[in-house]
């Protein structure tokens, strides 16, 4: 199979990356919530900040077990990994505030909205720095790692699914 097939096959990068765009969607969508006066704009942003919330912990769970220890054997500079679990720990604080807040106020949406910006800057680095190592790497099967990803987080969802039910 020629290269440029391979390299336009979905791989564990453009996996990640899917995810990214579904949580900025997510982030726009609350973002125009807090604009709203309706009575009802409360509880939709408590329940989209729980599902954005939801998204991130799987995500960076998966890619804190399977990317990044495989991507850290395959290449050299792993300070981008280092910044980038340091990036999740930050966010796992945010999230972890904004699960327990019991009000939907000022503080809540501040603490959404930052959660997003620290959000786009992880993805920026992910995209412009570590998928494209990532991809160079030749000892890393993204194509497979993409299914293990994949698997790993319908797992995860099913969990958090039914810790919530």
């Amino acid at each position: 199979m020629p290269a440029t097939t391979t390299r336009s096959q979905p791989d564990a990068c453009s996996l990640l990356d899917a995810d990214h765009r579904k949580v900025k969607k997510m982030f726009k969508e609350y973002e125009e919530l807090t604009k709203s006066e309706a009575a009802s704009a409360s509880q939709k942003k408590r329940d989209l900040a729980n599902e954005i919330c939801t998204e991130l912990t799987v995500h960076a769970q998966i890619e804190e077990e399977i990317f990044y220890p495989a991507l850290r054997e395959a290449i050299k500079d792993t300070d981008l990994l280092d910044e980038a679990e340091v990036e999740h720990a930050s966010a796992k604080d945010l999230i972890a505030q904004i699960m327990d807040a019991s009000d939907v106020d000022d503080k809540f949406d501040a603490k959404v909205i930052v959660l997003g910006e620290y959000i786009d800057h992880h993805v920026k680095e992910e995209r412009g720095e570590m998928f494209p190592k990532a991809r160079a790497a030749k000892a890393l099967d993204l194509i497979e790692m993409r299914e293990q990803l994949k698997m790993r987080k319908e797992d995860l969802m099913a969990e958090m699914a039914g810790a919530t039910a």
